[in-house]
């Protein structure tokens, strides 16, 4: 999770405690390696993303699609296909 968020091991816990103390994720033990423990969503935190996920998603239409058109919009969207597709 810490690398996929770009954040060091300790960055990532003092994330996860604050999300976990708002009660909007959980800490489960990893099943793979019981060394491990994994960050569950829970449904306030569910709750929480699905309302603020509209007024992100318009953000990022405003600050970036809105100023990209024709040939600059096909290039964004070969790029975001490539990260996506890549494993």
């Amino acid at each position: 999770l810490a690398t996929a968020c770009n954040l060091s091991l300790s960055g990532m816990t003092r994330v996860v405690n604050r999300l976990e103390k708002q009660g909007f994720v959980q800490r489960a033990k990893c099943q793979e390696d019981l060394r491990g423990w994994n960050a569950v969503l829970t449904d306030d935190g569910l709750a929480r993303l699905q309302e603020a996920w509209p007024a992100h998603l318009a953000s990022i239409r405003r600050h970036v699609l809105d100023n990209l058109a024709g040939h600059d919009l096909a290039a964004l969207t070969a790029a975001l296909e490539r990260v996506a597709t890549t494993p």
